[in-house]
């Protein structure tokens, strides 16, 4: 398992010190949303694509993966009836996946709850719109060398796709294998029937789940409430999980910074108490 930081944690820095800090505090990768390199990602110029790889070899770390994808620019639906929204909500997709592929990333994270919600009249059509959007571009995915993970986010922020299995519905319709979903442990401990460590159990065999984000129940980073983080990396231990695990929180306790290296500290820890053989713990 490596470890990333979703790179806003970080912001106003620059990207380049974005990177030296996430390395400096043992980060293996960064988790980048694409509004934090540009108002409208999709103006992001060949070379200064090269620049963000060279930025993160340089410190020695990996762009892990692509997240938060239709923040900007704004106005973007994958369910919405416009024709000309969703066609332009299309290309920026398809464009992402491609700066995905650029930046040297594996996997992007389809969230974006606004952009997605299902309006409260004609619900069914807009669902199916957004399924189709997730069908059109499967294949450029796969031809970019990236996952596609669908995001199962809770309410009432989000009305579409709120659980692992209602996203795994989707991807058994669609059929396509660059697609996936993922975990993300705060809208798991609130959209989810099961703890987190059953959730991954299920799901893990079965080839679905290709990605892990970590935050706990209160928006805070992992370890900063009341989220049993052992039991679920005890469960990705358990069935060899060899993905990212980004480190995800929504509100930085104290600040940036020392929300993630509170974060890294906490989750080594508990790593390495977890991967301890029994008998040097008893010599200890």
């Amino acid at each position: 398992m490596r470890l990333a930081l979703c790179n806003e944690v970080l912001a106003p820095m620059v990207f380049a010190q974005q990177c030296e800090m996430a390395a400096a505090l043992g980060y293996q990768g960064l988790e980048i949303a694409p509004f934090t390199l540009a108002d409208d990602p999709a103006s992001i110029t060949a070379a200064q694509r090269a620049e963000v790889r060279r930025a993160s070899q340089d410190a020695g770390i990996q762009v892990s993966s692509l997240h938060w994808l239709l923040r900007t620019p704004d106005g973007l639906s994958i369910t919405t009836a416009d024709a000309a929204v969703r066609n332009r909500t299309l290309d920026v997709m398809h464009r992402q996946i491609d700066l995905c592929a650029d930046l040297g990333g594996s996997v992007l994270v389809h969230g974006s709850p606004g952009q997605r919600r299902l309006p409260d009249h004609d619900a069914d059509t807009a669902r199916q719109r957004g399924i189709d959007a997730f069908a059109a571009v499967a294949q450029h995915a796969a031809d970019a060398g990236v996952l596609y993970c669908i995001e199962p986010l809770a309410p009432p922020q989000n009305n579409f796709i709120q659980t692992m299995a209602q996203a795994v519905d989707i991807i058994h319709t669609i059929g396509h294998p660059a697609l996936r979903t993922m975990l993300d442990c705060y809208g798991a401990s609130h959209a989810e029937s099961e703890p987190i460590a059953q959730l991954i159990d299920r799901w893990l065999p079965t080839g679905m789940l290709a990605h892990v984000q970590v935050n706990d129940t209160n928006l805070q980073g992992p370890g900063q409430g009341t989220l049993r983080f052992a039991d679920i990396l005890r469960a990705l231990l358990r069935h060899g999980y060899d993905g990212w695990i980004a480190v995800e929180p929504f509100e930085y306790m104290p600040d940036g910074p020392g929300c993630a290296a509170r974060a890294i500290g906490y989750l080594r820890g508990v790593l390495d108490t977890l991967q301890t053989p029994p008998d040097a713990t008893a010599a200890c």
